[in-house]
């Protein structure tokens, strides 16, 4: 089932018997059965009567808030059976450092190799490209795969994104350009678009966190800050590359987005324009829901459905079920 996705500025989401409505001055712009929804995500200045907030929550149906810049505001979440004993096992075991280590290495290989795998596939279509900088991502996954501490871990992630990006920002189309990443606030329109994702990625990721029981907030390789989900990043680390960036390529090379879908926002900031969201919006929903093949199953299954499959098997691991976390990757 799909992602609701509703950054129309003044829209307004009704229920009418099985289906909500989307409004605008009392303009019916669109009309969704409730049973094709598992998720509404509302952009700006959009509103949710208070019947239809109770539909979607009775249905299980949850609500991410965004701002009209893409930053995540707030979660409205179904009640759930929290299962205290889990939740007291997930945080006992987050101070094991030869646990937490062992996962943060996990967490950094599979990154690492699907960073590796998405270069090549990028050089194979590209052989203008300077290949360069994959002899330095294979060398940041041979150091993590060796690290013994926290902080090499993140030093060899740090450098085998930076030799990723400078592939895959060669493969970008003009007039499109790339030179780093930049965050709060993203300093371009690829920026802005790569913010725009990792903010819908890390909401998945904490979605599938809170089905399988777990906590989000609760991780294990990233620092713990106040209101930093830092499970769902966690996890959400290996699908960076997959997802977002895979999404972001697509638009600007197909020429699917233009750069006048994007105006400046606060603190000199870059972003995405209502109908540039919607187009955004449109790819990445597409995007989660693309069947592959996962090795723990028997037959293909969406994204979005293997981000719960990874949650499940951390759980396992958490419980004593399976010994090794086993990142997804791609060929």
């Amino acid at each position: 089932m799909p992602t609701l996705y509703i950054a129309e500025p003044g829209a307004r989401i009704e229920k009418t018997y099985r289906r909500l409505e989307i409004r605008k001055a009392d303009e019916l712009l669109t009309a969704v059965p409730l049973v094709r929804i598992d998720h509404v995500v509302l952009v700006g200045p959009v509103g949710l009567t208070t019947p239809a907030m109770n539909t979607l929550l009775d249905a299980g149906v949850g609500v991410s808030l965004l701002n009209r810049w893409g930053k995540l505001r707030g979660r409205l979440a179904p009640a759930t059976d929290k299962n205290l004993y889990l939740r007291r096992l997930q945080y006992r075991r987050a101070g094991e450092p030869d646990l937490y280590l062992a996962i943060s290495g996990r967490i950094v290989q599979g990154k690492l190799r699907n960073a590796r795998n998405l270069a090549r596939r990028i050089l194979r279509r590209n052989p203008h490209i300077d290949a360069s900088p994959l002899q330095r991502i294979d060398q940041a996954l041979r150091r993590a795969n060796h690290a013994t501490e926290i902080d090499e871990l993140l030093g060899n992630e740090g450098l085998g994104t930076r030799s990723y990006f400078a592939i895959w920002r060669q493969a970008l189309e003009p007039p499109w350009t790339f030179r780093r990443r930049s965050r709060r606030p993203p300093k371009d329109p690829v920026n802005a678009m790569l913010s725009l994702g990792y903010t819908l990625l890390a909401d998945n990721l904490m979605t599938a966190c809170e089905i399988v029981g777990l906590d989000p907030y609760e991780g294990f390789y990233h620092v713990e800050t106040y209101g930093r989900p830092a499970l769902a990043l966690d996890l959400m680390e290996e699908f960076r590359h997959l997802i977002v960036d895979s999404v972001v390529m697509g638009l600007v090379n197909r020429n699917r987005i233009k750069l006048d879908d994007f105006q400046p926002g606060p603190k000199t900031g870059v972003y995405l324009k209502p109908d540039g969201m919607r187009t955004f919006f449109a790819a990445y929903a597409a995007r989660i829901h693309t069947c592959v093949k996962h090795p723990l199953a028997a037959r293909p299954l969406s994204y979005q459905k293997i981000f719960e499959v990874q949650a499940r098997q951390l759980r396992k691991l958490l419980e004593g079920k399976i010994e090794v976390y086993k990142p997804f990757l791609t060929r």
